[in-house]
């Protein structure tokens, strides 16, 4: 198929994409916190009606209060976690982030996408997980620590 814009179509698939600025400074300190294992640092860098996506549940978790609390409690969950590969989107404003780790001993890969607004705050995490094994223990685990306070931030 053919466009008029086809040689512009072309260099945007190809072309390498550079994160917006306030976008990668966010991106940086999310890094920090990931290695460091701390999470205080993620209130300065998410959007107040941020949405979050659990591998583990249908619907979105919605507020910065849910995206933190889930966050926070995922890193305490995870062992040996790792990320492997980033890719940025050609929006500019959003990266995949590709990690592993363990969950009571079982290994799980993972790919987290995350959304930065205009202010390089995060609109949207989304996380996607595999083997199932690993999502079920991940479930178990997040719902004993989480269960009775996580699902009221469901829309």
């Amino acid at each position: 198929m053919t466009t008029d814009n086809a040689a512009a179509d072309a260099t945007a698939i190809g072309a390498p994409v550079t994160l917006h600025a306030a976008a990668l400074r966010s991106l940086e300190i999310w890094h920090q916190a990931v290695a460091a294992k701390d999470m205080s640092r993620l209130a300065e860098i998410t959007h107040p009606d941020a949405e979050f996506r659990s591998p583990v549940a249908f619907n979105a978790y919605h507020s910065a209060e849910a995206l933190h609390l889930a966050l926070s409690t995922v890193m305490e969950v995870f062992d040996d976690f790792t990320y492997h590969r980033e890719a940025v989107a050609t929006d500019g404003h959003s990266v995949v982030l590709e990690f592993s780790a363990t969950v009571t001993g079982k290994g799980v890969r993972g790919i987290d996408f995350i959304k930065f607004d205009a202010e390089g705050r995060i609109t949207e995490f989304e996380v996607m997980m595999r083997p199932l094994n690993g999502v079920q223990a991940l479930a178990a685990e997040m719902g004993r620590r989480l269960g009775a306070t996580l699902p009221s931030f469901k829309a």
